[in-house]
């Protein structure tokens, strides 16, 4: 996007030439020109009032630095709920202080920019961007509202400076097609004047022709007396005549691009668009001889990028476009124009390049995490030098302001849908807890908003089966069982699975065995046992993990040996160490959450002393016996309880984060631990045994047992924990 280039108003325009944002653009010939009653001068049908000063247009808001909306500086997270709120707020008001007693008493702001809920460094951003024409690339998680933000942005952009494009056969080159931008809304008349031409000009040539015929059969019949001579004449001149015709329907140019009816600046969603659809192309014409092919104009298509021109070209998943397509993109947003030409080298379009067609967009990049590594350097180059890169949170401070605006969600939710009945009080606190237990940290919200108005919508759905006149909170419970993800219901279709099959134990000791803890996708819990044995080395010991460990997993097996050898008595240098991950399925294992599961069954393995079986256990675990925390503990405390047992072992750092269901509150223990001593002392069976084992332990890692006991560990470390 050429944002340094101005143009001077008060230069003179070159006739022909209605683009006063385009200096370089070549003049329109006089053959392609506009239809007498059309004028050339915008300024005769559009006024300068109504155009703005198109000297500032790039650099903002036309005409006011930028500010031409007046509530711009009002958006998003800054728009409080219109609804009543008590004087007083207790902090522990799931409602945040609305004295509400349901979702209809909650007014849906009209604007989507309104509507933002969190993401404040993401909203300021875009407000910016908006104000100076910027490009944006914002990178998270999916559904925390990336293409909500990108939507909103095109609200804010000023529709007066829209424009229509229009192509024109060139009489010199019809494989080099002209190309003329008017202000928004003269195109149509254009293209109508044209056309009121050209039917003009059909009826006279019409008029001519059968006169033409007429006398000519005639001359045959009367007075040379050649009839069937006289009827092959007429048939010449007719199709003379329609042959010819043909080439004044060639002077009607084509609007690839109409913005007559269009109120806001332009959104286009390029979201995995192909080449053609995203750079515009040139349809394939078979007819490339004897009078009967299209006019290279006429199979012109415009793409994403020029549709945008003047608004807000949205690509997600940037990383998936290819190289040739980000390429192209990036010519397109450092000149501020493209030319259109065949996508296909095999095709009849592939012969025709347009002139350039303007591409004046502010683009808006977005993806996961790995959308970087796959997309081109030039282009992340390109949108970091004119514009911004923001991070979407995950997560935003659970407060009484916040909770009140997960009420509006709510009933922007419902209000968006159409088809729901309203929440009452009780349904939103609901919502609000879930929506607490999806963040995964203690005192704050989840922003992955998406995923939880699939939550709102299941549960108006079934309040609405059973016709009610409100959604209660015990629609929200239904609704959180059957809104389950796919990755829970085969977590519990194996837990059923393992207990029919006696592969699954909760009671007495077993040595070598402990039951891990693990998640599948990234809310469902699962319980994977881990199995050791200790047997005599045919040559070199080693340590053999099982299971198809990826790379963290197996760094922290290895992490677990260096313990493993420092522990035992034993000479194990001429032991080899089995460690088998149970069914862990083709998905393998990956994280480093089972690393004091795999300690605590080598350990039972080598002293043959028994593990508790009614116990579960996560967490990560350092090369000097530190309980490192780990993520989804609320998910595998869950898991556990179906499966039957009665504790659970967690990192002392991860007790902030738990947020089980109600029900399973009374059905288990959660006993949080810092260090490995901890744990076997909790797992191992015998006084006298498991005090020595625990006493040796200590013994050795002591030192950094005493350095970590007054130490306060915050937060997950592993982010993908397995």
């Amino acid at each position: 996007m050429s944002n340094d280039t101005e143009t001077d108003d008060n230069a003179p325009e070159e006739e022909g030439d209605v683009t006063d944002e385009r200096p370089d653009s070549p003049p329109v010939d006089d053959d392609v020109g506009t239809p007498e009653g059309i004028p050339d001068d915008p300024s005769d049908i559009v006024g300068p009032e109504e155009r703005g000063d198109r000297s500032g247009s790039r650099n903002g808001h036309p005409g006011s630095d930028g500010d031409t909306n007046g509530t711009i500086d009002d958006l998003g997270s800054d728009v409080e709920v219109d609804a009543e709120v008590a004087d007083d707020v207790n902090e522990d008001d799931l409602l945040g202080g609305l004295k509400i007693g349901s979702t209809a008493e909650i007014d849906v702001p009209d604007r989507l920019v309104d509507q933002v809920i969190g993401q404040e460094h993401a909203r300021d951003v875009v407000m910016k961007a908006a104000k100076q024409r910027r490009h944006v690339m914002m990178i998270g998680s999916p559904g925390t509202g990336k293409s909500m933000l990108a939507k909103a942005m095109s609200e804010l952009l000023p529709p007066e400076e829209l424009q229509d494009v229009l192509v024109y056969h060139n009489p010199d080159d019809g494989n080099n097609p002209k190309v003329r931008t008017v202000p928004a809304g003269k195109g149509d008349q254009i293209v109508d004047a044209h056309k009121e031409e050209a039917r003009k000009r059909n009826q006279m040539r019409s008029f001519l022709m059968w006169i033409i015929i007429a006398i000519v059969i005639g001359y045959s019949f009367i007075i040379a007396g050649q009839i069937l001579l006289g009827i092959l004449a007429a048939g010449v001149i007719y199709l003379a005549f329609r042959y010819g015709s043909r080439g004044g329907d060639a002077m009607v140019p084509n609007l690839i691009v109409n913005n007559a009816d269009t109120t806001t600046a332009p959104f286009e969603d390029a979201t995995g668009a192909h080449a053609g659809a995203l750079l515009g192309d040139v349809r394939h014409d078979p007819f490339q001889s004897g009078g009967m092919e299209t006019p290279s104009h006429d199979r012109v298509e415009p793409g994403a990028i020029h549709k945008a021109n003047k608004g807000v070209l949205f690509i997600d998943e940037i990383n998936t476009l290819d190289i040739r397509s980000q390429q192209h993109l990036m010519t397109a947003i450092q000149e501020g124009e493209f030319h259109i030409t065949g996508q296909s080298e095999r095709s009849s379009g592939a012969m025709v390049q347009t002139e350039p067609v303007p591409t004046d967009f502010i683009m808006i990049a977005a993806g996961n995490l790995d959308a970087m590594e796959n997309m081109h350097p030039a282009l992340r180059s390109r949108i970091k030098g004119y514009g911004y890169e923001v991070y979407m949170d995950d997560t935003i401070e659970d407060t009484p302001e916040m909770r009140r605006k997960y009420c509006r969600f709510v009933a922007q939710e419902v209000a968006k849908d159409g088809r729901l009945p309203e929440y009452s009080a009780e349904a939103m606190e609901e919502v609000i807890l879930e929506a607490r237990r999806r963040a995964g940290r203690k005192g704050h919200l989840t922003l992955k908003l998406r995923n939880l108005g699939g939550l709102v919508r299941v549960a108006g759905d079934i309040a609405r089966a059973d016709d009610a006149d409100f959604v209660t909170r015990d629609h929200v419970l239904q609704a959180k069982g059957r809104s389950r993800s796919i990755e829970q219901q085969l977590a519990d279709d194996y837990i059923e699975r393992r207990k029919d099959y006696e592969l699954q134990v909760s009671e007495g000791y077993q040595a070598g065995r402990v039951n891990g803890l693990a998640v599948m996708g990234e809310d469902s819990g699962i319980m994977l046992p881990v199995m050791a044995e200790v047997t005599p080395s045919q040559g070199p010991g080693e340590v053999i993990a099982t299971g198809q460990l990826k790379e963290m997993a197996q760094e922290a097996v290895s992490n677990v040996s260096a313990i493993i050898k420092k522990f035992s008595d034993e000479n194990i240098s001429e032991k080899d160490i089995h460690i088998q991950f149970v069914q862990a399925g083709q998905q393998g294992v990956d994280g480093d959450s089972a690393s004091i599961t795999v300690a605590t069954a080598v350990i039972s393995a080598l002293e043959d002393v028994g593990v508790d079986q009614s116990l579960a256990m996560t967490g990560s675990l350092s090369v000097r016996g530190d309980v490192l925390p780990v993520g989804g503990v609320t998910h595998k405390i869950e898991a556990a309880a179906k499966s039957g047992c009665d504790r659970i072992i967690i990192p002392a750092a991860n007790t902030q984060d738990v947020m089980i269901e109600e029900e399973y509150e009374e059905m288990v223990e959660i006993i949080p631990v810092s260090h490995i001593s901890e744990v076997l002392d909790i797992a191992l069976e015998g006084e006298p045994e498991k005090d020595s084992l625990v006493a040796r332990l200590k013994s050795i890692t002591g030192s950094a047992l005493s350095q970590t006991q007054g130490e306060n560990v915050s937060g997950p470390s592993s982010p993908s924990p397995q």
